[in-house]
């Protein structure tokens, strides 16, 4: 079980995220309407990553614009209780306004069942 604030506006999960240069954690919203995860190009970059030289593109279809976004592979993530290795994000600009370093979405959760209890504050994913 994980604690979460339910008056916040997003729910947030503490993420640790490992790349070639360095491991860091930081918080993620939890988006169950988001297909993929997004990192912003700032933490694939404190991460050791050059998104702008990763091949790999995809396509983010928001409600006002189509665009290519990089795809890369992240190390190491932890979250949740959870691990995976060699994990795929997109990385895209997240607004600074948001105060969000990214988007914890649908590839990471698919295969488990996930509890939101928003009366307590607590996730669990199992």
């Amino acid at each position: 079980m994980y604690r979460f604030d339910p008056r916040r506006g997003a729910v947030l999960v503490t993420t640790k995220l490992w790349g070639p240069s360095r491991g860091m954690e930081i918080p993620l919203a939890l988006d169950t309407g988001a297909a993929s995860s997004v990192i912003s190009w700032q933490i694939a970059a404190l991460l050791g990553y050059d998104p702008a030289a990763v091949a790999e593109r995809r396509r983010i279809i928001s409600a006002t614009d189509e665009i290519f976004v990089p795809l890369l592979s992240v190390e190491r993530i932890e979250a949740l209780g959870q691990e995976r290795r060699d994990f795929p994000f997109l990385c895209h600009t997240v607004p600074h306004a948001a105060r969000l370093d990214g988007l914890l979405g649908l590839d990471f959760l698919r295969g488990q069942r996930l509890t939101l209890d928003f009366r307590n504050g607590l996730i669990v994913l199992d």
